[in-house]
């Protein structure tokens, strides 16, 4: 596990190595999750059961995860604000006391190439770095998904309601870049913070 705090926010990094049971075996609330997990595949368990392994060893207490009609997180006792973020091989999480937060987590792959015309507008094409294009493409899907994490709007447009400012990706270690929505009469602005590794991009708010 890579533990990180950002700001005023603790953060997690976890591989998915361990299976389901190695995984239940170090959690106490067993028989709350048992029935829950009876219909996911095995890499679902993994990804689920690490989630709440990295909630305790953030905590030092186990703590139960609820799900809001919108599928959003949060911890049944209230003590925090919780996102979270799965992609292949690695799961993500996200905590603070005061504050709304939110995360996401995109193994690198060329697979974003296919679907850019769908969440990158033409101010954002227009600003794609020339050497990490693919890089840049992930980190805005990632932030665009960490967006609409926090702002939990259904029907959302990406490509139109959803805005990176310009900027050019840092490699290996953390930086930050501007955004906002036009989704809501606020008009919110936000700052992304972001890291890029040799495996995955990681966006968080």
């Amino acid at each position: 596990m890579e533990l990180r705090q950002v700001n005023d926010r603790l953060m997690a990094v976890a591989p998915l190595k361990e299976d389901s049971d190695s995984l239940l075996s170090l959690l106490s609330f067993k028989d709350r999750y048992l029935p829950v997990m009876e219909q996911m595949s095995e890499n679902r368990k993994r990804e689920w059961l690490t989630i709440r392994v990295l909630l305790k060893e953030m905590l030092g207490v186990e703590k139960e995860i609820l799900y809001n009609s919108f599928g959003k997180p949060y911890l049944s006792d209230n003590s925090f604000h919780i996102s979270i973020s799965h992609t292949k091989g690695y799961a993500a999480l996200i905590l603070n006391k005061e504050n709304e937060v939110a995360i996401d987590i995109e193994k690198i792959s060329s697979k974003v190439e296919n679907v850019r015309k769908r969440f990158v507008n033409e101010e954002e094409e227009n600003a794609l770095s020339k050497t990490n294009e693919l890089i840049h493409l992930l980190l805005y899907w990632s932030a665009k998904e960490t967006l609409f994490k926090l702002i939990s709007k259904e029907n959302l447009n990406f490509k139109t309601q959803l805005h990176i400012q310009a900027f050019e990706p840092v490699i290996g270690q953390w930086s930050e870049f501007d955004a906002y929505e036009t989704c809501t009469e606020q008009q919110s602005r936000y700052k992304i913070n972001y890291f890029v590794h040799e495996d995955y991009v990681l966006t968080c708010i």
